[in-house]
């Protein structure tokens, strides 16, 4: 990044400040003396094109977000290791109680791609990506046994939707996510934005599939 990179960073937050904060500062005093409250939690890529509280237009305050390579959730473990995403979901579900979680994937996402194509020696990332994407090894295979003989284009885009099917259901190993799902105060769902589209996409598990909802 360059020093003009730099800049405009700056002078994004100027129009920022100018614009959001000095318009509405009580909100913020409220934000910072209340601390947050969201209902939502979001599970979101930390691609740069896929920002989910500008695609989703919401306030600062609305939502909880967890960005991560890929938007994948891991399995409850407990083996002594560094856990950012478990840790966050365990903040937002036992200390902020969100009311729903949203696992929020999108097209052309180089994880999944990476996964799809596997790694090419000295052409990129390799020794924590490689691992990590290995939590949507299930959704690699099933999409290959599916779209066999179809594009890598078009697998891609399949194990991107599935691999938040995979993520749903991880969300479910954890036992204070399960037992508030079943009583009926915690929501799970599953949203794919077509960055090409500009369409948001939600699960349906009653037809299983994904469905435009604008």
């Amino acid at each position: 990044m360059s020093a003009n990179d730099i800049s405009r960073l700056i002078n994004g937050f100027g129009r920022f400040r100018a614009r959001q904060y000095e318009q509405d500062p009580s909100a913020f005093e409220q934000l910072a003396s209340q601390g947050q409250s969201p209902k939502v939690m979001m599970i979101a890529c930390c691609d740069s094109r896929v920002d989910p509280a500008i695609i989703t237009d919401s306030a600062p305050g609305e939502i909880f977000v967890i960005r991560n390579v890929a938007n994948l959730v891991p399995p409850c473990e407990f083996d002594g290791h560094y856990h950012g995403t478990s840790a966050a979901l365990e903040f937002g579900v036992c200390s902020l109680e969100v009311e729903h979680i949203i696992v929020f994937g999108h097209a052309k996402c180089g994880g999944i791609r990476t996964l799809m194509e596997g790694v090419k020696g000295g052409q990129g990332p390799g020794e924590f990506v490689s691992p990590w994407m290995a939590i949507a090894a299930e959704a690699r295979q099933h999409t290959l046994e599916m779209c066999a003989g179809e594009s890598i284009d078009a697998q891609s885009r399949a194990c991107e939707q599935a691999a938040i099917l995979t993520s749903l259901k991880n969300l479910m190993t954890f036992p204070w996510i399960r037992r508030r799902v079943e009583q009926g105060v915690l929501q799970l769902h599953g949203w794919y934005f077509d960055i090409e589209r500009g369409e948001l996409l939600g699960y349906n598990p009653v037809l299983s599939c994904f469905e435009v909802k604008n």
